[in-house]
């Protein structure tokens, strides 16, 4: 069932092989298969993950590849054997894009580790694109509350974030350090607020102190100019620490700031080790990692978002100008997260 019929055609932007340039290419529309629906792009976020495709990180990959897993629009089209979704009907889709329910992990109820996962512009297509196929098993519904540009970080950024935070164990009124304002951190300030924690945020300069302030935070520590380490230690410790950024060096000596059966949550991606006290551990402190969800969390989330009004950072950017704007990306100058709009 078509919404309409579409041109033959549209714009993409792919990798041809690892470690390739983004070129913005034309391609066939594709058409859903068995339990897929077609959805008509209205954005899709540049996320720092997609390197994956771009890179050849991530075994097994078949090239050309269109990255882009933060992807919002519209059901234009339903496969064979599709219910409960609709034409027209406004999805989101992140980097779960469905499961196997055959490998081990499937089989305990926890799809988003599948050991065969559809993930999202790595094993298929992705939103880099006008159009894009997507099995149902990923889809979230968007409230109407945000609208596609809105929504789109919020499928990997925010659900990453929320999902961290939710896991860290932090109760209301206790410290959550979020350390690093970024692509994540500044959702994670919205979302730490929000929940009512007392949010202390760490980055480097003093002109990220007025931004952290502004979104949530209590308190903003200069890691140029203050020993944040003593500081919280000063304060009594923090519950749990969200490490959003991907410095590792600065990393491990936090787990000193933790209160004794505090939480360090790696949500970031060093490319270095981390160095790690031993016994640091042994009083009940604790690292852990936490990425992404299944669908059904990310509704939740985005609900939270339209409720309680925390909202991306953006800039907007067309198809043409992705290549440009993934580059800006990697080097850290995004403010905080592009969004692809492929009507520009």
């Amino acid at each position: 069932m078509n919404m309409f019929s579409p041109k033959a055609t549209m714009r993409v932007v792919h990798v041809t092989q690892a470690g390739g340039t983004l070129e913005l290419s034309d391609r066939p529309i594709p058409g859903p298969g068995a339990g897929e629906v077609r959805i008509k792009v209205e954005a899709c976020g540049i996320c720092h993950s997609d390197s994956v495709t771009k890179e050849g990180y991530f075994p097994g990959l078949v090239y050309p590849l269109i990255p882009g897993h933060e992807v919002v629009g519209i059901i234009d089209a339903l496969g064979p054997d599709v219910s409960g979704w609709s034409v027209g009907q406004r999805v989101g889709l992140g980097w779960f894009g469905g499961h196997c329910s055959c490998c081990d992990w499937c089989r305990r109820g926890d799809f988003t580790r599948c050991s065969n996962a559809d993930i999202t512009g790595v094993t298929r297509d992705g939103g880099y694109a006008e159009f894009l196929t997507a099995s149902v098993e990923g889809l979230v519904t968007i409230p109407d509350a945000l609208n596609a540009i809105e929504a789109a970080p919020l499928l990997c950024a925010g659900i990453s974030t929320y999902n961290g935070l939710l896991r860290s164990g932090a109760g209301v009124g206790e410290i959550v350090v979020v350390q690093g304002i970024g692509g994540l951190g500044h959702l994670a300030i919205q979302f730490a607020a929000r929940f009512g924690h007392k949010v202390i945020a760490i980055d480097k300069g003093a002109e990220r102190r007025e931004l952290a302030l502004s979104l949530g935070a209590s308190a903003y520590y200069d890691a140029d100019r203050q020993d944040v380490v003593s500081e919280l230690q000063a304060a009594g410790g923090a519950k749990a620490i969200l490490a959003v950024h991907n410095h590792a060096p600065s990393i491990g000596p936090m787990l000193e700031a933790l209160t004794l059966d505090g939480t360090l949550m790696v949500l970031g991606v060093p490319e270095a080790s981390l160095e790690i006290v031993p016994r640091l551990l042994l009083s009940g402190r604790s690292v852990k990692g936490s990425s992404g969800g299944t669908s059904m969390e990310a509704e939740q989330m985005m609900c939270f978002c339209a409720d309680h009004d925390v909202r991306p950072i953006v800039e907007v950017v067309g198809l043409g100008d992705v290549p440009h704007a993934y580059e800006r990306m990697e080097r850290g100058e995004a403010r905080f997260r592009y969004v692809i709009d492929p009507s520009r």
